[in-house]
């Protein structure tokens, strides 16, 4: 019988999140008897990283009140486990938590050594890479889909998320505003509970690539519970997600960072847009400490790429030069990168590769 802290390499684990000692030794052992580890935390402060991507969460009755008021989003197989007496309270507060089962042990031990037997996913789950724009018009959204197209070419199944509710909209960056589908407004009326299959066939889509975006005529906040029966869906149908998210992170984007494998954040080669990016880097990393710089010329100051990632104090991932072509294919509704070729391309594919074996090496400037 053992525990994990982490689960941001190798197969994701089941979530414990209990601080109860006796209640903790008991689903440790039900664990090993269905055949494996489990990621423990002890509060759902320890636990929002790792909340969403868990293939299975068992919440203590001792934190259960407290991940209702955390806010912890609603998403499947979340199941509320006690000991009897005790655990009858915790109807109220597994429904409003979303909890799909209150299991009360010794009872209920034959039931989760099944649920942590199962094993849903018998693909390795997709892989999550955030893009933030480090100020204003950074170019985060021309950089995810770019991402999003590359990682298409490359030959994985992909998602692109737009969660940036008052961007441009990534479906007028890949040129795709007529494309019929699903947007965040059907999703958000959906409760947290979709079916994967179904979510990935209903959202725009053209061969490997399907879109999540927002749609034209009005400004939504995307629910948490709605983000994060998205990314299960998406770990589950998708090899890569791409994730275009705000400077200001609401719940859901929060959510989506704290998901991420990996997050680049972009930032113009300007002094002013350094300062900005520090602040973003300074609440970005607290979500998702995998978190790297992209600098984007051209440089009017002749700041080097290296000179801004030190000032924000994060490696460098690598650096993009002025590129016409993209600018004109934008115009023109063609998504950006889509013929494989220029600085933006390139860095796509290494980003791509970095973030699907796991490699961590910076790149220089």
């Amino acid at each position: 019988m053992s525990a994990r802290t982490s689960v941001r390499t190798g197969p994701r684990l089941p979530l414990v999140v209990t601080a109860d000692p006796d209640l903790l030794d008991d689903l440790l052992r039900l664990a090993a008897a269905g055949g494996t580890e489990v990621d423990v935390a002890p509060d759902p402060v320890a636990a929002r990283a790792r909340f969403a991507a868990a293939p299975l969460v068992m919440i203590g009755v001792d934190q259960a009140a407290a991940c209702l008021r955390a806010r912890l989003p609603r998403r499947p197989r979340m199941v509320i486990v006690g000991h009897t007496p005790g655990v009858e309270t915790a109807w109220e507060v597994a429904e409003s938590l979303g909890a799909e089962h209150v299991a009360a042990l010794p009872a209920a031990e034959p039931w989760l050594v099944d649920r942590f037997a199962e094993r849903p996913d018998a693909a390795p789950p997709g892989r999550i890479l955030a893009v933030i724009g480090g100020r204003g018009g950074a170019g985060a959204s021309i950089l995810a889909g770019a991402l999003a197209v590359t990682a298409v070419r490359t030959g994985h199944r992909t998602l692109l998320v737009d969660a940036d509710p008052v961007g441009g909209g990534l479906d007028l960056v890949l040129g795709w505003e007529g494309v019929d589908g699903l947007r965040w407004p059907a999703l958000a009326g959906a409760g947290g509970r979709v079916d994967p299959p179904a979510l990935l066939t209903a959202l725009p889509h053209r061969g490997d690539l399907v879109l999540l975006s927002f749609a034209r005529d009005e400004v939504l906040a995307v629910p948490g519970e709605a983000m994060a029966a998205t990314l299960d869906a998406a770990r589950r149908g998708r090899d890569v997600i791409i994730a275009d998210l705000p400077r200001q992170l609401d719940d859901a984007a929060a959510l989506a960072l704290e998901a991420a494998d990996r997050a680049i954040l972009i930032v113009p080669a300007e002094l002013r847009a350094t300062a900005a990016a520090a602040r973003v880097a300074a609440v970005a990393g607290l979500h998702c400490p995998n978190l790297a710089v992209v600098v984007r010329g051209p440089a009017p100051g002749k700041l080097k790429a290296r000179e801004v990632a030190r000032s924000i104090g994060l490696p460098l991932a690598g650096s993009l030069r002025p590129e016409a072509a993209v600018c004109r294919a934008l115009e023109k509704g063609d998504a950006p990168a889509a013929d494989g070729r220029g600085p933006l391309a390139e860095l796509c594919k290494r980003l791509l590769r970095q973030l699907t074996t796991d490699e961590r090496a910076g790149v220089a400037a």
